[in-house]
């Protein structure tokens, strides 16, 4: 194996192992507030957490969902480089997303690109946040806001940064939209839940 591959390959896996700790599930069940898996849409990210009624478990979760995208991209920044930063976000993607400890059925990914975005570029990532909060508060559909804050991105971290990191935003804009199709297709038949409304999953 070429030298120059393995630390990509470490990267990857580092935030794999990072992103695949279900933070929701860990937080939910030591609150005593049951399998998180079970309530809901049975997604294991903060929004899921959130419907149990407990703000202080679902913002620990979005915080602890961010920071396991962070903290693997930032090692391998340190040790590694650029491009080993990129592979550890989507790795760390990957794990959250995928989580083989669960059977591979794990949250949407929004927390994990924040903290990826942040970790990469942090105006890239204070943009997303942005978008995210504008279609939020004028639209009141978090899905929507996840989406759209997903779909610009790609397109804020190729003018502000290039075309390496557009590429890299892309893919993960590319799993949010796969890991939120049930989401779309709620959008495009007008019955998605809004932000205070409605429990349906989202």
């Amino acid at each position: 194996m070429p030298i120059d591959i393995l630390p990509l390959i470490l990267a990857l896996v580092l935030g794999y192992l990072c992103g695949s700790i279900p933070f929701g599930l860990i937080l939910t069940q030591a609150a005593g507030l049951g399998d998180i898996r079970k309530i809901g849409s049975g997604n294991i990210g903060a929004t899921n957490v959130l419907r149990t009624g407990n703000r202080p478990v679902a913002a620990a979760t979005l915080v602890l969902d961010a920071l396991k995208a962070a903290i693997p991209i930032l090692v391998a920044r340190h040790f590694w480089g650029e491009d080993a930063a990129m592979l550890a976000a989507v790795g760390a993607f990957l794990g959250h997303c995928f989580p083989v400890w669960l059977g591979f059925k794990g949250g949407k990914g929004v927390a994990v690109m924040i903290g990826s975005l942040l970790s990469l570029a942090w105006p890239v990532g204070l943009i997303f946040c942005a978008v995210w909060l504008l279609i939020a508060y004028t639209r009141k559909m978090s899905s929507l806001a996840a989406l759209t804050a997903a779909a610009t991105a790609p397109i804020f971290a190729y003018v502000i940064v290039g075309d390496r990191l557009a590429l890299t935003v892309l893919g993960l804009a590319l799993l949010l939209f796969f890991q939120h199709r049930e989401n779309i297709a709620r959008l495009l038949n007008g019955t998605e839940s809004t932000i205070g409304g409605d429990k349906k999953a989202s």
